[in-house]
């Protein structure tokens, strides 16, 4: 993805810090009064499924069927028994939430701001990208890192401070990417694909890993403002550690915003627009958000999957007939990402632009 000029913002924690009064800077307040029902609304029942039964050959029809029930009617769910050590995750957590602790200085020698001239690189600590003088910023900063493939890690954007971050990151991925692939196995069996292997395969060689580390600084005016803004992961399927005490992340379902509840030892898995695409409608991406909190900072660590971005993705054969015909075109996995980050930060989804 190209870079684009940019004023160096200050970044979001700095300035939750600065605010001597409850009002917001203009940027942030959501102006779009449909979207601003920002209150607590009804906690959603998300299936968790139990991963190491998910994988049993003999023993596996009942999570399965959780499994399938959670993808069409949430389009997200949570694993336990995933396989990645709580030490891994404690790892994670603990190194994520320390980089947001230190100096900014020390934060901005990874900027995602060139520091000659200005110019927004999406990796790197800082905030999102400004497009448009219109646009409402989220509550947010982040470090982005791309993670996979390995050969074109930019380490000099993987922060030194704390020392465990780089190692405790690199663990992360590995455990992760074991896991995800192991769910893409499970919903091409759901899908009842000729080859289990169908997305892994769609995936390609050149597939993209991204890490996001969010941190959500204490917000004074949480009605007003969102940490992050509606929308659909662009991607083919996302890992989230969310939060281990403070709530924040919704999603949208039958015009009702659902709090997605916090259970320990578990990871969210997210199903993203690829999916959606390759599936042919039939594994819906969710649309979700995260609200702020007055009271309480907040830290997720996210890792989503993409394919490779010279190739195009289409509905699969297999699941397009005369009952379904394709309810989407094919598209080049780089144009898509290029325009779902255009129509993301107008808070628009870009799924719809190729439906047919």
């Amino acid at each position: 993805m190209g870079s684009t000029g940019a004023a160096r913002a200050m970044p979001v924690q700095e300035l939750a810090g600065a605010l001597g009064t409850p009002d917001m800077p203009a940027p942030y307040v959501v102006r779009t009064h449909k979207d601003q029902q920002l209150a607590a609304t009804v906690v959603a029942p998300v299936p968790v499924i139990d991963h190491s039964r998910l994988l049993q050959k003999d023993d596996s029809a009942d999570e399965a069927g959780k499994l399938r029930s959670a993808i069409e009617s949430w389009g997200l769910f949570m694993v336990s028994n995933h396989g990645v050590d709580a030490a891994v995750i404690e790892s994670m957590r603990a190194a994520s939430r320390e980089f947001f602790r230190q100096p900014l200085e020390e934060k901005q020698r990874y900027s995602n701001l060139d520091c000659c001239d200005e110019q927004f690189q999406s990796e790197g600590y800082g905030n999102d990208r400004v497009s448009s003088p219109d646009q409402t910023r989220d509550w947010t900063d982040r470090l982005y890192l791309k993670v996979e493939p390995e050969d074109e890690r930019r380490i000099a954007l993987w922060p030194a401070h704390p020392e465990n971050l780089r190692d405790a990151l690199d663990e992360f991925t590995k455990k992760c990417g074991k896991l995800k692939d192991e769910l893409l196995r499970a919903m091409a069996k759901l899908l009842e694909l000729d080859d289990e292997d169908y997305f892994l395969d769609q995936l390609g060689e050149k597939a993209l890993s991204n890490v996001r580390c969010s941190y959500y600084p204490e917000c004074p005016r949480p009605e007003l403002v969102f940490g992050l803004k509606p929308h659909s992961d662009g991607t083919v399927v996302t890992v989230l550690m969310v939060d281990d005490s403070v709530g924040g992340l919704q999603v949208l379902k039958d015009g009702v915003w659902w709090d997605v509840p916090i259970i320990p030892q578990t990871l969210l898995i997210l199903i993203g627009d690829q999916i959606e695409i390759m599936s042919n409608g039939i594994f819906k991406s969710p649309v979700h958000r995260v609200i702020t909190n007055a009271k309480k900072e907040r830290l997720s660590v996210a890792l989503d999957y993409s394919v490779d971005p010279e190739r195009e993705i289409e509905p699969s054969p297999q699941l397009v007939n005369e009952k379904r015909p394709a309810l989407y075109r094919k598209v080049r996995v780089k144009d898509y990402i290029a325009t779902y980050y255009n129509h993301f930060f107008q808070g628009e989804m870009v799924i719809d632009t190729i439906k047919i």
